[in-house]
């Protein structure tokens, strides 16, 4: 293996630099190229082939240009889609990033559990299955949030992040039959992460917040265990569509080791 072959994270947009975030703490040296699909964003609205096709072409032909060592879809629609295609057409490990349903499940004392996501994510039967492993006898409320990752995609821009919208998940989310007892936040989007400060002041103190990020790093870690690295420059920041789609993200990145945004 090259010492300088990169970890590929992929995402619809910036959500994945929560796991970025979360995977320079247990691999600091590791070369990483992140992808951004900004073409496609959001994923949420799409149909489930539409996803499945374009995620699936799109890292197959990354793979191809890029030499990744490890390609982790740092996306929550994505994954629950596209993650079992996507390893039947690469030939390097994939790691997916599902819902943290079994984290919640252990922290949660009432039972009560609100899932956000987007409105892809919260109805596929993969989440299902997730809830009937690791949530069995708990309430999970599900709700879709799109507008949360057009916020976080703003906060990370340096723009103001509108409270009407955080407000309008709580107040339809604490309005759900069985909601009065609410004590866990699976936060079912790389993207809302982001707005986590947000979403505590809405929330508030009493509801814990509960995402991938951790788990996803250590995970590739353990995947890559015993492997050099050696970084032959700063990560690159990759996005799809026209290059102006990544203005206003120059401060976030250059404060996570990326050098400027290239165009695919």
């Amino acid at each position: 293996m090259n010492p300088d072959s990169p970890i590929l994270l992929f995402d619809s947009g910036v959500g994945g630099l929560t796991v970025y975030d979360a995977l320079r703490k247990v691999l600091p040296d590791a070369p990483v190229i992140y992808a951004a699909d900004l073409a496609g964003l959001p994923y949420g609205t799409k149909t489930e082939a539409q996803i499945a096709a374009r995620v699936a072409g799109l890292l197959g032909r990354m793979t191809e240009r890029f030499s990744p060592r490890l390609v982790c879809i740092a996306c929550n629609t994505a994954s629950t889609i596209a993650l079992g295609m996507v390893r039947d057409v690469l030939e390097v490990p994939v790691v997916g990033t599902v819902p943290a349903i079994k984290p919640a499940a252990a922290l949660t004392k009432t039972g009560t559990i609100g899932l956000v996501g987007t409105e892809a994510t919260i109805r596929q039967a993969y989440v299902d299955d997730l809830e009937a492993q690791f949530a069995g006898g708990k309430h999970l409320l599900r709700i879709a949030a799109p507008a949360l990752v057009g916020a976080a995609e703003a906060k990370l821009r340096g723009e103001r992040v509108n409270p009407a919208v955080i407000a309008d998940v709580r107040d339809r989310l604490v309005a759900m039959p069985g909601a009065d007892d609410l004590d866990t936040l699976v936060l079912a989007c790389t993207h809302f992460p982001l707005l986590s400060e947000e979403l505590a002041a809405a929330f508030g103190p009493g509801i814990a917040q509960v995402d991938g990020a951790a788990g996803i790093a250590r995970r590739i870690a353990h995947l890559l265990e015993g492997q050099r690295f050696a970084a032959s420059g700063p990560n690159r920041f990759i996005v799809t569509g026209p290059l102006n789609g990544a203005a206003g993200l120059e401060a976030a990145l250059a404060a996570r080791g990326f050098g400027p945004a290239e165009a695919f």
